[in-house]
C-alpha cells in the first residue's frame, strides 16, 4: 500500500494567520484510504474543530462526494472506494524531529497503527524523524 501525506498546517498558518509554520505544534490527523493508497492527513488544532472538517476539506479539494450529519460532528464520504479507516491527534516537534501519534477521533475511532510508523518514516518530510505512538 502506497502512503501519501498531506499537512494543512503550514498552508493553515500562511494563509490564515499570516504567519510561519511553528517548531512545535499540534493537531488531529485521519488515515484515508482508496484501494492500495492511504492518506495521512494532518491539519493543526489552531484551525481545525474536528476530525470531519479535515475529512470534508479533503474530499472538497479533491472533488470527491460527501455531506455532514445534522450536528455537522461527522462527513461521511459518498463514494464507498473512500473510507475513513481512523483519526488521532498528533504533536509534531519540528526542532527536535518528533512526531507524537495518539488518542483517537470521536467521529471515526481510532486510528489503525499497524505500520504506521513504518510508513511515516519511509515519508519525505520524516525521513529523520522519531515517531512516537501511544
Amino acid at each position: 500500500m502506497s502512503t501519501v501525506l498531506i499537512d494543512y498546517a503550514e498552508a493553515d498558518y500562511r494563509d490564515l494567520d499570516r504567519t510561519d509554520l511553528p517548531d512545535r505544534y499540534e493537531g488531529k490527523f485521519v488515515q484515508i484510504r482508496k484501494g492500495g493508497t492511504e492518506y495521512l492527513v494532518f491539519s493543526s488544532k489552531a484551525f481545525t474543530r474536528f476530525h470531519a472538517d479535515i475529512v470534508e476539506r479533503f474530499c472538497t479539494e479533491l472533488g470527491i462526494p460527501g455531506v455532514y450529519n445534522s450536528q455537522n460532528k461527522f462527513f461521511e464520504i459518498l463514494d464507498p472506494a473512500w473510507i475513513v479507516s481512523g483519526g488521532g491527534k498528533f504533536k509534531n516537534d519540528r526542532k527536535n524531529k518528533i512526531l507524537h501519534l495518539y488518542d483517537d477521533s470521536m467521529a471515526y475511532g481510532r486510528f489503525k497503527k499497524n505500520g504506521l510508523k513504518e510508513k511515516i518514516l519511509s515519508l519525505a518530510g520524516f525521513a529523520n524523524y522519531t515517531v512516537q505512538i501511544d
